[in-house]
């Protein structure tokens, strides 16, 4: 490694996403997808009759539930820029500046890392899971990098 390089510096911007959860998610639904498709091909043309409108959009309704669900888990990200950083939980959406972020931890055992605010209140960052292993420790170290820089800098 060349002398004065940082293994955790990261040129802006930046994004992270979780990756077990999002490969998790789309194998979950391909499966779900098909195990619907090959029930309701294994029922004979007399259960397929008996089927009411009412039943069949309960379960279109939980499916797109179930997808809404997923969909949230996999759109988390957390965005670094020049100025801020952008955290992405699931469909909300907050914008801190580099100086309102104090630390980023995610001790052994904890699901997801956590931003520490200049106000006392902390910030789940869902898209740095830790099932995510050597990736997510990887991601903390630039955050943290990021975070400890003299503000202003890329």
């Amino acid at each position: 490694m060349p002398a004065g390089s940082d293994p955790a510096a990261v040129a802006l911007p930046r994004t992270w996403r979780p990756l077990g959860p999002r490969v998790a998610a789309a194998v979950s639904v391909g499966v779900l997808l098909l195990i619907m498709v090959f029930l309701w091909l294994g029922f004979d043309a007399e259960t397929r009759a008996s089927v009411t409108t009412f039943q069949r959009g309960t379960v279109i309704a939980l499916m797109l539930l179930g997808f809404a669900t997923l969909y949230a888990l996999i759109r988390s990200r957390v965005d670094a820029e020049m100025d801020k950083l952008i955290v992405v939980n699931g469909y909300r959406r907050h914008e801190y500046s580099w100086a309102e972020i104090v630390a980023v931890r995610m001790p052994p055992g904890a699901p997801w890392a956590t931003l520490d605010l200049a106000d006392g209140t902390t910030v789940s960052a869902l898209a740095i899971q830790s099932s995510d292993g050597a990736r997510a420790r990887r991601a903390v170290r630039q955050l943290k990098w990021l975070v400890d820089r003299p503000h202003g800098d890329g």
